[in-house]
């Protein structure tokens, strides 16, 4: 993810709406960005769980984050731009480069064991609240 990206936001927003039942399932919330911190504030810095600045990729990498130049261009990403843009605080233009990101999920349990993983194809392929709150129950 990149600070500014609508589609990202509208997403994160979705999970800050639903922070009182994931953390009745026991979920803990963290997000992290491509992004330096100064330009994730803006964005990111009302969430009512932590976000992550990793400019370096590192965490990407260790997790086998992808890019791709596809990643903005799906059908499905242009639609959830614009409502990102018009209900979530966003800027497809700040936060950085790279644009190309491809988002991923991990629900880790207590003992730092990947349970369930998703890698998106493009930017708005992640999962919603409700899929999220399945797995937990399942995990």
């Amino acid at each position: 993810r990149f600070a500014g990206c609508p589609v990202c936001n509208l997403h994160l927003r979705r999970f800050a709406e639903g922070q009182a039942r994931l953390e009745d399932a026991g979920v803990r919330t963290v997000a992290f960005f491509h992004s330096p911190a100064e330009l994730m504030r803006p964005y990111q810095g009302a969430l009512p769980f932590p976000t992550v600045p990793d400019p370096e990729r590192h965490w990407y990498r260790h997790f086998g984050v992808e890019r791709s130049a596809l990643a903005i261009v799906h059908p499905k990403v242009m639609w959830s731009a614009l409502r990102g843009l018009v209900s979530a605080p966003s800027n497809p233009f700040a936060g950085g480069s790279q644009q190309t990101g491809l988002p991923a999920e991990f629900l880790i349990d207590s003992t730092g064991a990947i349970v369930a993983a998703h890698y998106g194809q493009h930017a708005d392929d992640q999962g919603s609240l409700d899929e999220v709150l399945a797995l937990a129950g399942a995990a």
